[in-house]
């Protein structure tokens, strides 16, 4: 059921991830072409805020915190997961495998190596910040508008 706390939490999650992304492509290889990078991260932040965030709003300040420290920890996740997953394919597109087990183990190698992009203090401030601001702003919607 659509709620004002979904939709906060969808937009807050949207925003992270659109920032987020920009700052890998800055951070990335140069002259890598990144494709549709940034739109599929977006739509892995309206999901994962829609899904994970929206339905936990409602049950106090601290649990709100929580709830965007969570809802950033999926979008991670997932993001890290689908784009391995691309990648995977696109290597397997060429042969790069030698079998479907080890396709499968590369999706976590290279959800890894996309990870330590991650580590980029700027990116690192952004995601906890975004994540704090995110679980607040959600609470005061469901707060607000029940």
């Amino acid at each position: 059921m659509p709620t004002a706390s979904r939709l906060v939490a969808a937009l807050c999650l949207l925003v992270i991830a659109f920032l987020v992304s920009g700052m890998i492509i800055d951070n990335g290889e140069e002259g890598k072409d990144y494709g549709y990078f940034t739109y599929v991260n977006i739509i892995l932040g309206w999901i994962c805020g829609w899904v994970v965030m929206g339905k936990r709003a409602g049950r106090g300040w601290t649990a709100a915190v929580n709830n965007g420290l969570t809802g950033v920890a999926a979008l991670v996740f997932w993001g890290l997961f689908v784009q391995g997953t691309y990648e995977m394919f696109c290597q397997a597109m060429r042969h790069r495998f030698g079998g479907p087990f080890e396709a499968l183990l590369a999706i976590f190698q290279i959800g890894i190596g996309y990870g330590e992009q991650l580590l980029a203090p700027e990116i690192l401030l952004t995601l906890g910040f975004g994540a704090v601001l995110s679980g607040i702003l959600t609470e005061i919607a469901f707060r607000r508008w029940r």
